[in-house]
């Protein structure tokens, strides 16, 4: 899959710009805060139909503007796909598909598949049990609508049985009902992220040691209260204490990953080059995995990962992402070195572009003259 060109108006920073890609390589130069993250943002925008950073809606509409909108043409299956997002300040966003709007948003998810590497990945490391979920459901809702439709009902009867706990029902009938939809529910998606971490830990393991060398040892480990007993016998046990606490406290709404360097916690063994190459490896591997599940191949946005890396991670990280098999890729950084080293190995076409206070310039394209987009 590619994305041959996207149209950005009013998204943050970026006013207005009207991009061509290269099918393999585009890379993004310019200093911090001049609009980088924003047109790899917006791409991932045109998947997932919101920011990569988690921001409300209507915070990506740049500040003096009414409305914002993207549109992205990409080539997928060998058929032309037109993607368009919309939105009004106070109004909810449209999406639409060859011009046909989606009656859902998650009717979009999964048809372009793409993977971001982003420094807010340190909060896979750092944060709170929900990011490591986050990414768990993200890669596999993206090649298995079943999952993803699972996850979505399973999150609103948790919200209906806990509205029950805040307004004090008693009726044993009224929360077998809810229950016994949640127990389907995260029996179903507890199987399949055992599946997924069983089949996702040794990629995630080649490509940190094809980065870090193999004098280093990564596990993952998936933590859930289903590990332990069913969802019913959870909450059959916890129900009294759930009226006390005011909310649902055992299920896989509560499922974490143990993320481990050797027996140790990376969280509090992880040098900052080490947690940086853990989250890598973690986004790259999610790139093989989804490539596998969805029968296309995914975008791939690198957003400055080279920061906190040493001299020979930099270099193993070049030799990785120069590989064929990662197909398009759009990298950002700050200094055109590796960037120009990252061309220089790679076959093909590739288009190089400076940003500047949310302007985007064409400025280096395969054997291309210089030209402003």
């Amino acid at each position: 899959m590619k994305l041959n060109s996207i149209s950005i108006l009013n998204y943050k920073n970026i006013a207005e710009a009207a991009l061509s890609f290269s099918p393999k390589v585009n890379c993004l130069i310019g200093n911090n805060g001049m609009g980088k993250t924003n047109i790899l943002d917006a791409i991932y925008y045109l998947s997932f139909c919101k920011s990569s950073t988690n921001q409300t809606d209507s915070s990506v509409i740049t500040h003096s503007a009414d409305f914002m909108m993207l549109q992205g043409q990409y080539t997928r299956h060998d058929a032309t796909e037109d993607v368009s997002m919309g939105m009004q300040r106070g109004k909810r966003k449209v999406a639409r598909r060859n011009g046909k709007e989606y009656k859902r948003l998650s009717q979009h998810i999964g048809l372009l598949p793409l993977v971001m590497v982003s420094p807010s990945d340190w909060d896979l490391i750092r944060g709170a049990g929900d990011e490591r979920r986050r990414l768990m459901d993200m890669i596999i809702s993206q090649g298995d609508k079943e999952y993803l439709n699972a996850i979505i009902g399973y999150a609103k009867a948790v919200e209906q049985r806990n509205a029950m706990i805040k307004k004090e029902f008693r009726d044993p009938i009224l929360y077998e009902t809810v229950e016994h939809q949640m127990a389907s529910l995260a029996t179903y998606i507890h199987a399949e992220r055992k599946r997924w971490i069983e089949a996702f830990e040794p990629i995630f393991m080649r490509y940190y040691n094809a980065i870090a060398g193999d004098g280093e040892v990564v596990r993952l480990s998936y933590k859930s209260h289903l590990n332990e007993a069913t969802m019913q016998e959870h909450l059959a046990a916890t129900r009294e204490r759930d009226f006390i606490i005011g909310y649902t406290t055992r299920g896989v709404h509560r499922d974490d990953i143990e993320l481990l360097l050797g027996e140790h916690s990376m969280r509090k063994t992880g040098s900052q080059g080490q947690c940086k190459t853990y989250t890598i490896a973690l986004r790259l591997a999610q790139f093989e995995f989804l490539k596998a599940h969805t029968a296309s191949t995914p975008i791939l946005l690198l957003d400055d990962i080279f920061d906190k890396l040493d001299a020979k991670r930099v270099e193993s990280i070049i030799e990785v992402v120069s590989a064929d098999h990662f197909g398009q890729i759009f990298i950002t950084d700050t200094n055109r070195t590796h960037l120009d080293e990252i061309v220089r190995r790679v076959s093909g076409d590739f288009a190089m572009f400076n940003v500047e206070n949310g302007v985007c310039t064409l400025i280096n394209r395969s054997n291309q003259n210089s030209d402003a987009l």
